[in-house]
């Protein structure tokens, strides 16, 4: 059956061309971002399980987890934690296989353990407990894996992808990685990996609202701390006024009040506010995007740990992305196979009505990424592709 493609020309003001703009990006050690890849993690080590044991992705959804903020107490040269963070992993998986039982809980909780000494300086296996909600799948969603060679769809879903970036939309998202980045931790060790950039934007210039945990094991004084943020905005700045073109200011830690010591710092035990102040949930985070974008279009799916073989949830969410960029780039001006969609509808933002010859473009750029839909599903396994 033929993919119902439609292109459809819309008159609709693009976002850069709007007077106003919000974008936010949350970092790698928001408790929201934390849960997001710590599951996509599991699911693509036990995906990787799954083809070695049998030879191709079983029935799994690791998309639902909660991180359950800890309890700390921050001082200048270092604090403590009183109690420790807590994490439910969820949510479905399949257990046994040919009579052959798989450890899933035990192999969930080494993975995020795993993910956490990689990617947080600071947090520890003594810093997190954990609890395995993960229960066994349906006998009917398992039956659809038995034949690995034609890929079902296991749920319904709208996603919608759209490119190119705004310029805003850079520089929040690069903003937040630049902040993440080893040249900055190397200079800033202070400054933890829970980082949160929005984005303001009226007409050209665009106004950056940073949130960054200070370590408070890197802080001696009150005084320190003011000097180190400053710093860090002046080198913030510099980056920006030599990457963009855009007017930009920057305020970081916005409740921060001198003379009240401690109490009036935005200071961590171990970099993230989930060791005292914020819990965290898979899809409150970042969308496919990779920022979250109020004035853009976007599905409802949260696309961290969902199955990278049949939940289209997760694989048109990533591939409408990867669509709407190649269109740009190229182009001038329920058991259903996952490579057969309803529709997929195309909408350029262009005042002119397409050429025949453009229309042959879209529509050779979507079978094309549909045809090779395989290969696709092949990079999230392997992790390739960016969710959050």
């Amino acid at each position: 059956m033929p993919n119902q493609i439609f292109i459809e020309s819309v008159k609709n003001t693009p976002t850069s061309k709007k007077r106003f703009e919000i974008v936010e990006r949350k970092g790698i050690g928001h408790p929201d971002t934390i849960c997001d890849l710590v599951m996509n993690q599991i699911s693509i080590d036990l995906s990787k399980i799954y083809l070695k044991e049998t030879g191709a992705i079983q029935h799994h959804n690791m998309d639902k987890a909660l991180l359950v903020a800890g309890q700390s107490e921050s001082n200048f040269g270092g604090g403590k934690i009183i109690k420790p963070m807590k994490m439910i992993l969820g949510d479905r998986a399949t257990f046994e296989i040919e009579g052959k039982k798989l450890p899933i809980g035990e192999f969930a909780i080494q993975t995020a353990k795993n993910w956490f000494e990689k990617n947080l300086r600071f947090v520890n296996d003594d810093n997190i407990e954990y609890q395995v909600e993960i229960g066994v799948t349906s006998k009917e969603l398992q039956s659809i894996f038995k034949n690995p060679s034609t890929l079902a769809a296991n749920d319904t879903s709208i996603l919608v992808g759209y490119a190119p970036f705004t310029e805003t939309e850079s520089i929040v998202l690069n903003t937040e990685q630049y902040i993440n980045s080893k040249q900055f931790k190397d200079e800033f060790p202070e400054s933890g990996e829970d980082v949160k950039v929005m984005g303001f934007r009226d007409t050209n210039h665009v106004d950056l609202t940073i949130a960054t945990a200070f370590v408070d094991r890197y802080i001696s004084s009150e005084n320190q701390y003011f000097q180190r943020k400053e710093e860090m905005l002046q080198d913030i700045n510099d980056y920006l006024k030599k990457t963009y073109s855009k007017n930009t200011t920057t305020n970081m830690n916005c409740l921060d009040s001198k003379n009240k010591g401690i109490s009036g710092l935005y200071m961590t035990v171990l970099g993230t506010s989930a060791d005292s102040a914020d819990s965290g949930q898979v899809g409150r985070g970042n969308m496919a995007s990779r920022v979250i974008s109020p004035s853009r279009p976007a599905g409802a799916e949260a696309t961290a740990g969902k199955n990278p073989t049949s939940h289209i949830g997760k694989i048109y969410n990533v591939l409408s992305f990867k669509i709407a960029n190649e269109i740009h780039a190229q182009v001038s001006g329920l058991g259903r196979p996952i490579n057969e969609p309803k529709a997929v509808i195309v909408q350029p933002f262009i005042e002119r009505q397409l050429h025949d010859t453009e229309k042959n473009q879209i529509n050779e750029i979507v079978e094309n990424n549909l045809q090779n839909i395989h290969e696709f599903c092949n990079e999230l396994i392997s992790g390739q592709r960016p969710i959050v």
